[in-house]
């Protein structure tokens, strides 16, 4: 069934629109299945369990994180993952850019957007992107890609296009101005349930699970 879900959702996908599968809480079977499906990036919340699967099915992919990312965690997030998608303060940005210059590369990363200034979640405030922005020049060994939001939970999937829509608006201004140290391409918005939605705000990155894996057990 994972086949079949992943043919259909890459078939409604718009071109320059990419799959990324989370996996967070599946099998290194059903990961290896949805990689031999034609997914390209699988994404997950946990350094422990993609290290595990890294290590049992290699580089079938790209490798994103999309879990918060605690600082004492940076050194083994820089090595294991080709983009980390939830930066979510300069000083985190420091820490990742001294491992990767340690480590010999450039890692891209996206900067994570809390769109509903939700005192519970992470990620800049919307108001805060813009001035990290204009300091990314000294951060040599990262490239800053874009930006990524998770949006509010909530229970019509409509409800949460403001949301999608304030977070282009930002990636617009940005995408308009000359900053240095940015390759500004990717907008990761959506899961499951809203990326359909999320598409018609401007996202290029899905981040979606259940829809390809079914309802965790």
């Amino acid at each position: 069934m994972i086949k079949e879900n992943i043919e259909k959702i890459l078939k409604e996908l718009p071109p320059g629109v990419e799959l990324a599968a989370a996996v967070k809480g599946r099998s290194i079977a059903e990961v290896k299945e949805a990689a031999a499906a034609g997914v390209t990036i699988l994404a997950d919340n946990y350094l422990q369990e993609a290290a595990e699967k890294i290590e049992a099915l290699g580089r079938v992919a790209r490798w994103h994180f999309i879990g918060h990312l605690q600082k004492n965690k940076v050194q083994k997030a820089a090595a294991l993952f080709d983009m980390l998608e939830t930066i979510d303060s300069f000083e985190l940005a420091q820490v990742l850019d001294k491992e990767c210059g340690r480590l010999g590369k450039v890692m891209p990363v996206l900067l994570e957007v809390n769109s509903a200034d939700e005192p519970q979640k992470a990620g800049l405030e919307p108001a805060e992107v813009e001035s990290f922005v204009g300091r990314a020049g000294s951060l040599a060994h990262l490239k800053i890609s874009g930006l990524m939001t998770m949006g509010p939970l909530v229970d019509n999937p409509e409800a949460i296009r403001p949301f999608f829509r304030k977070v282009k608006e930002i990636f617009d201004l940005i995408k308009s101005k000359a900053y240095d140290n940015l390759d500004w391409r990717y907008l990761s918005m959506g899961m499951s349930d809203t990326y359909k939605i999320a598409i018609e705000e401007g996202a290029n990155i899905v981040r979606i699970g259940t829809a390809i894996f079914g309802i965790r057990r």
